[in-house]
């Protein structure tokens, strides 16, 4: 109920049970886990794309049995590897492409993503929590607020209510929304763009933002300065970057 493909630098990883709209079972989040784990530690993977089978991203954890899926996923989350929400942590960039709703633990998959896209006329977004009497417990709380603003992200996880693809970027829980069609595509685009870059540069920075996006005190702008400093001291290539520097200006000139 995980397919995995590779095209190129790029893993594609999509939940693939349909008819259940692509429910989370326990032993769906294992083999999610694992294949994004192997996709990470595969050094010719640069970027991995999230997606689903339609008609939905994810509906969320599967409800006909919780408390087996509950306890697999607790299973999951001590097996030694960090976990961040629903995803293992990891150092490739994942993109979401959301093809359809997320819904709840769907929409808590989605925001483990780097950055979502979304197609225009499927994809939606609720969080009903508390419609079915349960909690939060990977990563709604934290990632919503950083994303749309905890005023938004209440009215969200307090009513329930769906917001429909381009709610969610005026909002600006998804980077981009596009035509159903186009949707793989480009995300498909926007991963080899990745692809393009330094690997080690992409991981460092990457980490950075792990630790570091969500701050606004003045140690995070020391900290950033100094581990900006150390990466310059221990990586740094002059004669890489003055070769690379035209076909950097030449890619935004075309871009324009």
């Amino acid at each position: 109920m995980i397919r995995v493909t590779r095209q190129g630098a790029v893993g594609v990883v999509t939940l693939t049970r349909p008819e259940a709209r692509n429910a989370l079972t326990g032993q769906m989040m294992h083999a999610l886990s694992s294949s994004v784990q192997e996709l990470d530690h595969d050094e010719n993977v640069r970027a991995i794309i999230l997606t689903g089978a339609d008609p939905a991203f994810c509906s969320g954890l599967d409800l006909k049995d919780l408390a087996t899926t509950y306890r697999d996923i607790q299973l999951t989350s001590e097996s030694g590897v960090a976990q961040r929400g629903l995803l293992p942590a990891c150092a490739t960039p994942i993109i979401g492409a959301i093809n359809g709703p997320a819904v709840t633990g769907g929409l808590e998959l989605a925001l483990g993503c780097d950055w979502m896209i979304a197609s225009r006329e499927h994809a939606s977004f609720a969080d009903t929590h508390a419609r079915v009497g349960v909690m939060p417990g990977a990563g709604m709380i934290i990632r919503l607020p950083q994303l749309i603003g905890v005023n938004r992200a209440r009215q969200m996880s307090f009513t329930g209510d769906f917001i429909n693809a381009t709610v969610a970027y005026e909002w600006g829980l998804v980077n981009e929304v596009c035509e159903h069609q186009e949707l793989l595509p480009r995300a498909f685009e926007l991963a080899r763009a990745i692809g393009e870059a330094d690997p080690p540069a992409v991981r460092e920075l990457r980490s950075m933002y792990e630790v570091l996006g969500g701050r606004t005190d003045d140690d995070a702008y020391a900290e950033e300065s100094r581990w900006s400093r150390r990466w310059m001291k221990e990586h740094f290539d002059a004669e890489r970057f003055a070769s690379q520097r035209g076909d950097i200006m030449a890619r935004g000139s075309s871009q324009q």
